[in-house]
């Protein structure tokens, strides 16, 4: 029986005390406050069986902590007792044991060191993107990788709905964005014919509530006004040539972007915003704005006038004044924007206001630049192990993309949320950091499942445990550990070298 536990993310302390905690069987959980019945059903139902359990976890209420998902956890011979302030608090707690029983519960016994855990995340924003445009995923997997990324203590699951390659989510008063935009042909198949793929209202409220009990929110994004071509695919006159445009096959940038000189835009964005309002909860959405190629604004006849009406000097600038249009609208809804690095482009003329959040992919710089304007910043940067789609190392036998080199375990779990170019003052902006799988390269949820552990392992480390506590060998350690939990649940993972 080991006298370590081994868990990911790394708690704040762990301090060992003398003897063990053992149980026959799975333990009952029972909870001193209603608040707390949702989480430990929840957890009751991940291990069903129809054992009798004898010994008891406490869920206690202890007003005393004060970090809202922080939690206590006490392992004694008698018993395990969870304290927290809140059910966010007391669902870490629980997901922590949760770890520990998948890898200790052997022979149908359970058996802990005894131990005092201390916990509370580093960060506020600990997220996960997954583009299900390129690749349309189905509802089971997303499900899956919202309970494993909670497993990991991670809060935010970024869906990114909208690009070239696939509109994913119904618009009141656009229909043909689902019955046109939802749909391309894969052209490496002569005999394949259209497919619409696309999340019906219902499977998104479902997704929701899914993620919702396990204290995850689900972050939309909708792209504006580049990454189009399946919008333009449906509405040809919402682009400056007219087409004619499809629903994208390849992958890349393209030129065709919404038209700025037309006003029906912003009918679309109001309408895709209504839609994003009455389907998430979540008081932030993404508006993409990244990758914005400006050559169509440059000819177009009704972009130049609007230029001119603007009193602007070059076609980039009419991106800013699109998106502080877009926040505002987003405002007026009561959410907040959040919006890739390059909304900061050119943005003198129509400055964006305090309250956009700034995610920063295009290394740290962004982000740096953002903090030091007063923005709140989620940290992405793909050259620092946060591109999930990247290879793991440079070799002909690793699947994925190699743009910014490769990113090793090592280097998504080095990854540091506060690079040292931001001010001291500025650090309190930087609201967390997230892991992002494109999936231009990831056409199955199992290769999916390869890129993305145990680098989100790593990541997930990264946001929650604190800069002293982390420690890429002591993590090592754990991971060992911890792989053989993640073969448990069924999960495809990446079994190479780590740095």
């Amino acid at each position: 029986m080991s006298r370590m536990l081994s868990v990911i993310p790394n708690p704040v302390s762990i301090t060992y005390t003398e003897g063990f905690f053992k149980c026959s069987g799975l333990p009952l959980i029972k909870g001193d406050d209603k608040e707390f019945a949702d989480e430990i059903k929840l957890f009751s139902d991940q291990f069903a069986d129809n054992e009798e359990r004898k010994a008891i976890v406490y869920c206690r209420k202890n007003a005393g902590i004060s970090h809202n998902e922080g939690y206590n956890m006490v392992i004694s011979k008698e018993a395990v007792h969870i304290d927290a302030s809140s059910s966010a608090g007391i669902y870490h707690g629980l997901q922590t044991l949760r770890q520990l029983i998948i890898s200790e519960f052997k022979n149908g016994e359970l058996v802990l060191p005894c131990a005092e855990i201390t916990d509370y995340p580093r960060f506020s924003w600990r997220g996960f993107m997954l583009d299900s445009s390129r690749y349309f995923y189905s509802i089971p997997f997303i499900k899956k990788m919202i309970d494993l990324i909670s497993m990991h203590h991670m809060n935010r699951f970024h869906w990114h709905l909208t690009d070239d390659q696939g509109w994913r989510l119904p618009v009141d008063g656009y229909p043909l964005l689902t019955e046109i935009g939802a749909c391309r042909k894969d052209r490496r198949f002569t005999w394949k014919t259209f497919k619409s793929e696309f999340y019906t209202e219902e499977e998104i409220r479902e997704v929701v509530k899914y993620a919702s009990v396990r204290h995850v929110e689900v972050v939309p994004e909708v792209d504006f006004p580049g990454h189009a071509s399946a919008i333009l695919a449906s509405y040809p006159g919402l682009g400056c040539t007219g087409g004619p445009y499809r629903v994208e096959d390849r992958f890349g940038i393209f030129e065709d972007v919404l038209c700025a000189g037309n006003d029906q835009l912003f009918n679309l964005a109001a309408a895709s915003f209504d839609s994003l309002f009455k389907l998430f909860p979540s008081k932030w959405v993404h508006i993409g704005g990244d990758e914005v190629k400006f050559n169509r604004w440059e000819e177009c006849p009704k972009c130049q006038k609007r230029l001119e009406e603007l009193e602007l000097e070059k076609p980039q600038e009419l991106q800013s004044w699109i998106t502080q249009k877009l926040v505002q609208m987003l405002a007026e809804r009561g959410k907040t924007a959040i919006g890739w690095d390059e909304v900061l482009d050119d943005s003198e003329n129509f400055k964006l206001p305090k309250e956009t959040v700034i995610m920063s992919w295009r290394g740290s710089e962004g982000g740096i630049r953002a903090s030091g304007l007063g923005h709140s910043v989620i940290m992405s940067p793909n050259t620092e192990g946060c591109y999930l789609d990247y290879k793991h190392f440079n070799t002909h036998e690793e699947p994925g993309q190699l743009f910014e080199g490769s990113a090793s375990v090592y280097k998504s779990y080095s990854m540091e949320p506060v690079p040292p170019a931001i001010k001291n003052e500025d650090s309190s902006l930087i609201l967390g950091a997230q892991g992002n799988l494109w999936s231009e390269l990831i056409y199955a949820g199992k290769i999916a499942e390869y890129m993305i552990f145990p680098r989100l392992c790593a990541i997930s480390e990264s946001v929650w445990t604190s800069k002293e506590n982390r420690d890429f060998d002591d993590f090592s350690k754990r991971l060992e550990v911890h792989k053989e939990r993640l073969d448990l649940l069924g999960v495809n993972q990446y079994r190479g070298a780590l740095k």
